[in-house]
């Protein structure tokens, strides 16, 4: 009887717990797992760091299987109102947001600060899909044009507050799902061309803070102890990790705090500090792991709007890892990207949490799904 009981309880709970991929819940769980080890060492002497990362973990996970359990055809209905809300909510932060560390990036909303431009990283690629699905079959140029039209407003919003690193986080999927769509090769050539044209009206546009940072990038001993001093501190992390690393807690760059936002946008510092090369290669193979179980997911998506979605979701933890990396390294200017799934920080874990709960989604219904 108990035996039947189990059986008949686990067919109950079943549908609940198989919406995770066992591919991509693993290596997120691997993920998480260096993350807490390696906060834990930045966090040393900052309480309630772990505490908060768990629920921040928690939180990531819920919203994960929330978003999982949404069929394709619910993400497609909630496309535009996400996409129209997203664009609404970043005009009211241009007109009335709340100005922070000289940015205008939130807004104030009852009793809590919310940051629409982490929206627009999902909202985004969701319309682009919905609306390159609703005109398959009929892609013309000036469809592509009205699709980089509703890629350009929510960037142009979000770069204008100014956050670069989102911008180009969302400028990263919305072109994957246009490029996805189709887009010819010429258009694209043309596009780089026109990109290069542009570069100097760009540099004019820039803030003064932002021309900074790209200067700081090219040559970083210019000004060693003012703007050069933390990508140099940094660098030095890196480096001093050598091949196997410091040891676990025994970084001394982060712990005599010359590294700056340890426990965020570069505890990628940290962790190659304390876990050197060989350590660097492992976490870049979980991140390729992730990635590939991505573009697995998009190849076997089931229809053009689950692939498109898929396509430009693998294309965020991409682009995540890739910038972060890179700006801790000194390759890349500093724009301010957290290290995926590793990075201590609420909103994050909860956009992540999201773009894993849709890839999820797509692969529990690739049979269910019409072409």
């Amino acid at each position: 009887m108990r035996i039947n009981e189990r059986r008949s309880l686990w067919r109950r709970v079943r549908p609940y717990v198989t919406v995770f991929d066992p591919a991509l819940t693993t290596v997120l769980i691997v993920l998480l797992t260096t993350s807490l080890i390696t906060l834990y060492s930045a966090s040393i002497g900052i309480p309630g760091k772990i505490e908060d990362h768990l629920r921040n973990i928690a939180m990531s996970f819920f919203v994960m299987w929330v978003v999982a359990n949404l069929s394709p055809q619910q993400m497609m209905r909630i496309a535009l109102p996400a996409y129209v809300v997203t664009v609404l909510l970043l005009v009211a932060v241009a007109l009335v947001g709340t100005i922070k560390l000289g940015a205008r990036r939130w807004l104030h909303i009852g009793v809590i600060d919310i940051q629409p431009s982490e929206f627009a990283k999902l909202a985004v690629p969701l319309m682009l899909a919905w609306f390159f699905q609703h005109q398959q079959g009929h892609l013309r140029w000036h469809t592509y044009a009205i699709g980089a039209l509703l890629l350009l407003l929510p960037v142009f919003l979000v770069a204008r507050q100014p956050d670069l690193g989102t911008a180009l986080l969302v400028v990263a999927a919305g072109f994957t799902v246009i490029y996805l769509a189709g887009l010819p090769w010429k258009a694209m050539l043309g596009l780089a061309v026109a990109g290069a044209a542009s570069m100097p009206v760009a540099w004019s546009m820039l803030h003064d803070y932002q021309r900074e940072r790209v200067m700081t990038l090219i040559d970083p001993t210019t000004d060693p102890l003012g703007k050069g001093f933390h990508i140099l501190q940094s660098i030095i992390a890196i480096g001093s990790g050598g091949i196997t690393g410091k040891g676990w807690t025994r970084g001394t760059q982060a712990h005599l705090e010359f590294v700056p936002e340890r426990t965020t946008d570069f505890i990628f510092a940290v962790y190659s500090e304390e876990f050197g090369l060989a350590g660097n290669l492992f976490l870049m193979l979980l991140y390729l792991l992730l990635i590939g179980r991505g573009l697995m997911i998009t190849a076997n998506a089931p229809n053009f709007f689950t692939r498109l979605l898929a396509g430009a979701t693998t294309m965020i933890f991409f682009t995540y890892a890739f910038v972060n990396m890179g700006m801790v390294s000194g390759i890349l200017p500093v724009v301010g990207v957290p290290l995926p799934f590793m990075s201590y920080g609420g909103t994050a874990a909860l956009t992540l949490g999201v773009a894993s709960g849709i890839l999820m989604s797509i692969q529990r219904n690739r049979k269910l799904v019409q072409t």
